[in-house]
């Protein structure tokens, strides 16, 4: 990150649910125009996106739950939602 920039709090975008879907039995992105399964993993780090915590943050929450955590990782798992204006920050 540039020096004086701040860290990136990333959020659902406003038209963005993520909900469990019992017939999938799994969690899922809903956005008005697609249903986006997601494995565990992705709904755990979506499931962190409020806005407040950083991706360092969320990351190290993450630490705990699972053995290997790539904070890299999910900055591009992000950044590829953000693209597709699912995620903002």
């Amino acid at each position: 990150m540039p020096a004086g920039e701040e860290p990136r709090r990333p959020r659902l975008a406003p038209h963005v649910r993520l909900t469990y879907d019992r017939a999938r039995d799994r969690h899922v992105l809903l956005t008005p125009e697609t249903v986006t399964v997601l494995n565990g993993t992705g709904a755990s780090i979506l499931g962190l996106c409020d806005g407040r915590r950083t991706v360092a943050e969320i990351a190290a929450e993450l630490r705990g739950q699972y053995d290997r955590v790539d904070e890299g990782e999910i900055g591009m798992f992000l950044d590829r939602l953000t693209e597709r204006r699912v995620v903002h920050g």
